[in-house]
């Protein structure tokens, strides 16, 4: 077991050996090797659209802004790994180590080495959030800053100078930040439960960029290639005599032609009002500004949100339609106004940004041993007293943020946004990989798109982690939700040592083979995937030698 006191110790004194080294160290474009650097860290993700069925790779960046002009591209790999959770530092200020590594020299020089700077570490620079000091209950460590209050966007909108379409209005773009219903205010109110806003924001334009598109696009091994910093840069710019960018929380940049195919979520720095800023930002072809959903998709990158994705292990993390952050496109609800409007996020992606009250959220340890019965409320309702994040721990891992974990929401298709979904249902994620959330599917092989049977856990159904520690039983429904039953690894008594039961429940993510719609489970409802208990089960979980009428009889009572 990690405990939270050493946890927070090591940081401490991670932290404090690179901020030393921070003084001393001359900052330059390249990174060298046994250098520490500070600056600001951007994450950039970029999206296509999703109209079709064809499977596409995400493009994800890393970027270290040192100063006006001075930005070094980091290995993502390498990132990733050094940070623990990378994306919980998105648009902070941290420090990044680099140490020497030996790498072999081709040619006349074959037996000599090279040495090449990787990054050994890479942490927060500015104020650590006291949650990501401790490891939390779940066995992680969160490591994000929550996002409270408002958080005022601009949107700029700017053509080509070889472009002269004007796709919308002003207006259009500034009724996007609006509260009624279907508006980017009232979505990004109810989503966080009111902990954010978006007052103050504003849209400015349409202004002309310096140059033509093919400026700013480029041909790259046969690949379109958009240079965002420039177009950000340019952008900003045109706008510097008409806007005051004094705390601006993120900047939309609204393109009247496409870009590479993308469009684009994440961080960007500039020379704003005077000096070098550095700010959320996103970068929207036509296609993506006329649907909310991929413009909120790409905000939610810029609060620092990563990719959700499904659990059916290929490349492609556009398949889970349960959440904004995977899949913007299917199950969403359509607008006559602002096309097709963001489905919700879930539970692990909203407790990232500090939107989940502790009295909303219940963990079950890993060693737990007792049954618990749940009031599990839809993750959508505002202002209850239920649960709405139900966490259900494993095993620590000596690194926290390869601990896994999964979260249990409650999902129904009701108000503004969530009316498309695929159904009413218990939706359970896996967090692991430095947070990264992938909806749990019973089926076997998993579909290649979450939204079917098996990725809902509905009443009368149960399921049961990979290793048999949890089990979960959607007892009931609620007005508010559904009762959820959680219990332990039934267990057999034994000598000396007491044995673990052997359950019939399968032992890959599956759920009941007979389901019930709406109604309690009975004992014929579940008979393959309910929890055994000891006594009706003790006696065939033991060796058939151990088989004696006697011990199968006392069992049996």
């Amino acid at each position: 077991m990690v405990s939270g006191k050493s946890f927070a110790s090591s940081v401490v004194a991670r932290s404090c050996v690179l901020l030393v080294g921070i003084a001393c160290c001359v900052v330059t474009f390249d990174a060298r090797a046994d250098d520490i650097v500070q600056g600001v860290l951007q994450l950039r993700w970029g999206d296509t659209p999703r109209t079709h069925d064809q499977r596409v790779q995400v493009q994800f960046e890393a970027w270290l802004d040192v100063g006006p002009g001075l930005r070094h591209r980091l290995d993502v790999a390498q990132a990733r790994n050094a940070a623990g959770d990378l994306y919980a530092l998105s648009n902070r200020r941290v420090a990044v180590s680099y140490a020497t590594r030996a790498k072999a020299v081709s040619g006349k020089a074959a037996s000599s080495s090279a040495a090449t700077p990787v990054i050994t570490a890479i942490v927060a620079a500015d104020r650590v959030p006291t949650r990501a000091m401790a490891v939390g209950t779940d066995g992680r460590v969160m490591a994000s800053a929550p996002m409270i209050g408002s958080t005022r966007w601009i949107t700029l909108m700017c053509k080509f100078s070889d472009v002269t379409t004007e796709q919308k209005p002003r207006a259009y773009f500034q009724s996007q930040y609006g509260n009624a219903p279907g508006q980017l205010g009232h979505y990004w109110s109810e989503v966080s439960y009111g902990a954010i806003t978006l007052e103050g924001s504003s849209a400015h334009g349409w202004y002309t960029l310096p140059k033509p598109r093919s400026s700013y696009v480029a041909m790259t091994d046969g690949r379109q290639k958009v240079d965002l910093s420039r177009l950000f840069a340019d952008c900003t710019a045109q706008a510097e005599a008409d806007v005051d960018f004094g705390g601006v929380q993120g900047i939309n940049l609204m393109f009247n032609a496409e870009l590479d195919g993308r469009a684009w979520g994440g961080g960007a720095c500039a020379l704003l009002d005077g000096s070098h800023t550095c700010t959320r930002a996103t970068w929207n072809p036509p296609w993506s500004f006329s649907n909310l959903a991929p413009l909120a998709h790409e905000m939610g990158h810029g609060y620092g949100l990563p990719h959700s994705d499904n659990s059916d292990g290929d490349d492609d993390t556009y398949d889970n339609p349960w959440d904004l952050m995977s899949d913007a496109w299917r199950r969403a609800v359509t607008d006559l106004g602002h096309g097709l409007l963001p489905k919700h996020l879930n539970m692990y992606q909203r407790e990232r940004l500090g939107w989940v009250a502790t009295g909303r959220k219940r963990v079950v340890t890993a060693d737990n041993h007792e049954t618990h019965e749940v009031r599990l409320d839809i993750a959508s309702l505002r202002g209850g007293s239920g649960v709405q994040m139900l966490v259900l721990a494993m095993p620590a891992q000596p690194d926290p943020y390869r601990t896994a974990i999964y979260v249990l929401e409650a999902r129904r298709r009701q108000g503004v946004y969530e009316t498309a979904l695929a159904g009413d249902a218990v939706i359970i994620h896996r967090i692991e990989d430095g947070g990264i959330a992938r909806s749990v599917d019973a089926d076997a092989p998993p579909a290649t798109l979450s939204g079917n049977e098996g990725s809902m856990l509905k009443v009368g159904e149960q399921w049961s982690t990979p290793d048999g520690r949890h089990w979960v039983q959607v007892h009931s429904e609620t007005a508010e939700g559904f009762v959820v039953r959680v219990g332990s690894r039934p267990r057999a008594m034994s000598a000396p040592t007491p044995a673990l039961l052997r359950s019939d429940a399968p032992t890959q993510m599956q759920l009941a083979a007979t389901k019930t719609p709406s109604s309690p489970p009975s004992s014929a409802t579940l008979h393959r995937a309910r929890p055994s208990s000891p006594r009706s089960r003790g006696c065939e979980a033991m060796p058939r030698v151990l088989r004696l009428p006697a011990v199968c009889a006392l069992l049996s009572r």
